[in-house]
């Protein structure tokens, strides 16, 4: 099937996938763009997955503090080498991860950090984790995706292992 080069620039700016990954996600998907984002958000996954026993060295610090100063939050997180530490696209991931932080207040990066005591008080789990697991809530820029897609999405885009360390968030009177 032939992949018309409008629909691989409209899913390249979807996803800012490869125009490789583009192509071969349509091709998968039969022309149906929101069947090749799905797809490349599962491919994402997969080379997130593959890439979680390197270990993650170098890294930012993202400070944030909310206009009107009365919330703040501190975040670390991981990569390989310090040139991706530099990019871009990990600084504004770093960025949005601050502000998500700020607005939605995860208490845990991941479902693995929950205590099973503090589950035992929640009869709903899963509703438990996307409010207060980091990895698990929707994004707030794009709530059609979650942290750990947007994450997911970021290694398979730079090739390496990044990794939530840990966070702060900080509010007056708290």
């Amino acid at each position: 099937m032939k992949i018309p080069l409008e629909s691989i620039k409209k899913l390249r700016q979807t996803s800012s996938a490869s125009i490789g990954d583009c192509r071969k996600a349509l091709e998968q998907a039969k022309g149906d763009l929101d069947q090749a984002v799905i797809f490349l958000r599962k491919r994402g996954l997969e080379i997130a997955a593959s890439k979680q026993d390197r270990k993650a060295g170098q890294g930012r610090i993202e400070a944030y503090v909310h206009l009107g100063n009365k919330i703040g939050v501190l975040l670390e997180v991981n990569c390989e080498t310090d040139f991706v530490a530099r990019n871009e696209d990990f600084c504004r991931f770093t960025k949005d991860l601050a502000m998500q932080i700020a607005a939605s207040s995860p208490e845990y990066i991941k479902k693995e950090d929950v205590p099973k005591e503090v589950l035992k008080e929640h009869k709903d789990q899963e509703d438990f984790y996307k409010h207060y697991c980091l990895l698990e809530q929707s994004f707030i820029k794009d709530p059609n995706i979650t942290i750990k897609d947007y994450l997911a999405s970021l290694i398979a885009k730079i090739n390496e292992n990044i990794v939530i360390r840990r966070f702060i968030r900080y509010k007056v009177g708290e």
